[in-house]
């Protein structure tokens, strides 16, 4: 994620490997401050955990969401990757 391209493929199949679904996944982002609300938006029914950085230029966001399959997360990280300065750990 992050610039680079990434493998959509292989990542859903690690994703289908990993468990069964529905299953809670957890999501972390790190983005420039003031960003975090674009990443919020991504999940409108989820809190969202924030630490800003020791320098106070980025932001570590963390959600935990309940997603019903590997597609949906693929999808939720191609909408983050969007959000201009966003990396995904």
């Amino acid at each position: 994620m992050g610039n680079k391209e990434f493998d959509k493929e292989n990542f859903k199949e690690k994703l289908e490997a990993s468990g069964e679904f529905p299953q809670l996944y957890m999501f972390k982002f790190i983005v420039p401050n003031g960003k975090e609300s674009e990443v919020a938006a991504l999940f409108p029914k989820h809190g969202m955990t924030t630490k800003e950085s020791s320098g106070g230029k980025y932001v570590s966001a963390t959600i935990q969401a309940m997603m019903k399959d590997a597609d949906q997360i693929v999808s939720i990280y191609e909408e983050a990757a969007k959000i201009e300065g966003l990396i995904s750990l």
